[in-house]
């Protein structure tokens, strides 16, 4: 099954739940008219895309309406296709210019960090580049040995010291091992946790420094992990990470089980990050770097 397909499926649940239903309302009244837009507005918030999100993108289809005098339903659909196109954004691969370059990965437990390294580490791997993990999430007992069957299954080499060891240690060893061996990126997980945004800001300032000095001039990203099913509360989660750390890119776990796929619009919206990668199934094979077009045509079709 090409990406494309399992992205179909995956997205089946909101596409079900929600853009189904664009096209109940739309072909249900028999001329464009505010009770129309209405409808659509609710349609929109329900697949938690929230108030804010989903309003500007009805007022922007109220626009298009008037301004091109849309009266056939196929066209307001294709309206609506357009501008949710636009409010996605354009798809910005890894920034990985340098031999090695750094991808720092972050985000709350639970919501699939530790596969998402093991799937990425994978990809990478699969375009034939050499991959070295830092499990820097030294404090859960199971990270570190989660972490080791993700990069045995995708066949890279894993940094690790014991439980309760110092993040920026295991970071400087693995600094070390990417430059001695050759490796084109190392792939750095970091403590799940946000409870004290104090401590998360101070350690990954720690691991910043590190990684400054071992490695200078390495291209870097900070993406964070995002688990879809929580919908809004995604965003929340987005914004808090936001100001302990500089997000270069998100990705978006879990969304072949939720009807919330809507909330990738606001977290655009709200917080102008790119998506990086999402994430359709428990498989290796299940995350790919994100394209917008894709995404929204799996919505629609």
């Amino acid at each position: 099954m090409g990406f494309f397909e399992k992205l179909k499926a995956g997205l089946s649940k909101t596409k079900n739940a929600v853009f189904s239903q664009v096209d109940s309302v739309i072909k249900s009244f028999v001329k464009v008219d505010e009770d129309m837009l209405e409808e659509l507005l609710e349609v929109l918030i329900c697949s938690d895309m929230g108030f804010e999100t989903a309003e500007g993108i009805i007022d922007e289809l109220r626009e298009q309406i008037k301004d091109d005098k849309l009266r056939d339903s196929e066209d307001v659909k294709e309206a609506l296709k357009a501008i949710l196109r636009s409010k996605i954004g354009e798809g910005k691969p890894l920034e990985l210019s340098t031999s090695p370059s750094v991808i720092l990965v972050i985000g709350v437990n639970g919501v699939g960090k530790t596969t998402s390294i093991g799937k990425i580490a994978a990809n990478l791997k699969a375009e034939g580049k050499k991959v070295i993990v830092a499990a820097a999430d030294t404090f859960r007992a199971a990270a570190i040995d989660q972490l080791q069957v993700w990069c045995d299954r995708a066949d890279v080499e894993l940094i690790r010291q014991n439980e309760g060891s110092d993040p920026a240690a295991v970071v400087f060893d693995a600094a070390a091992a990417a430059k001695k061996r050759g490796a084109d990126v190392l792939i750095v997980d970091t403590a799940g946790r946000l409870h004290n945004k104090k401590n998360l800001m101070m350690e990954l300032a720690k691991i910043d420094r590190v990684l400054t000095r071992e490695l200078p001039d390495a291209s870097r990203e900070t993406l964070l992990v995002l688990d879809s099913t929580t919908g809004q509360n995604a965003v929340i989660q987005a914004k808090e990470f936001k100001e302990s750390a500089e997000i270069t890119g998100l990705i978006l776990t879990k969304l072949d089980g939720t009807a919330k796929g809507g909330a990738v619009f606001s977290i655009k919206s709200m917080l102008d990050i790119p998506v990086k990668y999402i994430g359709v199934g428990e498989g290796i094979g299940d995350m790919q770097p994100f394209d917008p077009d894709m995404f929204v045509e799996a919505l629609f079709e």
